[in-house]
């Protein structure tokens, strides 16, 4: 990827979540993986990936491929978020407020990641509901979405904010 100065746009990589699973044959057990992985630049471009192959590595390669179709632009104020919001994902709920400058990212170790590479480093996160991992990323991830910037939304309502 480049942009147009023909500088190379530097992803960073979390391995947020490994999951193992077996099947059981004749012979034993067959063991597959899942990985689920967070990229970003830290400059509020995020994606998130989930890949899943008979090893570790490759589970975690194809997740990356996957990661990098599925890239989204965050907005933020600041190192915070504009405004409170809910994102949710199944039965995981999670609770993104925004914090003063100096706060640090208060959240659990799978929203964090998500938080982390957004660039996002003052907010106050709760986690309501299911605890997975996967669905407390893909719920965090929900609610980045939903954030809109102040300029969108004088955009959307077709007024100035005061």
């Amino acid at each position: 990827m480049a942009t147009e100065a023909n500088t190379p746009i530097y992803f960073e990589e979390a391995v947020v979540k490994v999951n193992r699973s077996a099947k059981v044959v004749k012979g034993g057990r067959r063991f597959s993986f899942s990985a689920l992985v967070v990229i970003g630049n830290r400059d509020g471009s995020i994606g998130l990936g989930f890949g899943k192959a008979k090893e570790v590595p490759s589970a975690v390669q194809k997740a990356v491929k996957h990661a990098r179709k599925d890239l989204k632009r965050v907005p933020r104020m600041g190192s915070t978020i504009p405004h409170p919001v809910v994102g949710r994902f199944g039965a995981a709920r999670i609770k993104l407020i925004p914090a003063a400058p100096g706060t640090g990212i208060i959240a659990g170790a799978s929203a964090r990641a998500v938080l982390e590479y957004a660039g996002i480093t003052d907010i106050l996160t709760k986690s309501l509901g299911s605890t997975n991992p996967v669905n407390l990323v893909k719920a965090t991830m929900d609610g980045l979405m939903q954030l809109r910037s102040r300029g969108d939304t004088e955009k959307l309502r077709g007024v100035k904010l005061s």
